[in-house]
C-alpha cells in the first residue's frame, strides 16, 4: 500500500510538474507572440505615419509650386487681368498657408522654420515684396533650404 502511496505520489508530482512546464511554455509563447505584434503596430504605424509625412510635403510643394506661379504670371499694376489675378493669388496663398501648416502638424519640427520661410518669400514675391530682386533669386535659398529639411527630415523616419 505504501508502494502505491508512493507511485501515486510520484504520478501526481509529474503531472503537476509537465502542467506547470506547459503553462509556462504556453506564457512564454503568448509573450513572444505579443512582443511580435506589438513590433508589427509600430512598424505599420511608423510606415503609416512616413505616408502623411510625405504627402503633407508634396501638398506644400504642389501649394508652392502654384505659389510661384502666381508670382510670375502676376500682371502689372493696373492691368485689365488684374482682379481675376489677385482672387486665384489669394486662394493659391490659402491653400500654401493651409499646407504649410499641415507640414507642421506631420512633420519633424526641424521642417517648420524653413517651411515657414519658403512660405513667406513666396508671399513675398506673390504680392512683389522683393524689391529689384527676382522672383527665382528671392525665393532660391528659402525653397533649397525647405528641400534639404524635408529630405533630413524623411531620412529620419
Amino acid at each position: 500500500m505504501a508502494g502505491e502511496l508512493w507511485v501515486s505520489a510520484f504520478s501526481l508530482a509529474g503531472v503537476a510538474l509537465g502542467g506547470a512546464l506547459t503553462a509556462f511554455t504556453q506564457r512564454a509563447a503568448q509573450r513572444s507572440a505579443d512582443r511580435a505584434e506589438e513590433r508589427r503596430r509600430s512598424a505599420a504605424t511608423a510606415e503609416t505615419r512616413r505616408a502623411e509625412q510625405v504627402q503633407a510635403i508634396q501638398e506644400f510643394l504642389a501649394c508652392a509650386q502654384l505659389a510661384e506661379r502666381a508670382a510670375y504670371s502676376r500682371p502689372e499694376p493696373w492691368g485689365a487681368d488684374e482682379d481675376g489675378w489677385m482672387t486665384e493669388a489669394q486662394a493659391v496663398m490659402t491653400k500654401l498657408w493651409t499646407a504649410d501648416r499641415g507640414v507642421v502638424l506631420l512633420c519633424d519640427p526641424a521642417l517648420e522654420a524653413p517651411a515657414r520661410a519658403y512660405g513667406r518669400a513666396l508671399n513675398q514675391a506673390v504680392w512683389r515684396e522683393t524689391g529689384d530682386v527676382e522672383v527665382n533669386e528671392h525665393l532660391e535659398e528659402h525653397k533649397d533650404a525647405f528641400m534639404i529639411a524635408a529630405r533630413s527630415s524623411l531620412a529620419r523616419t
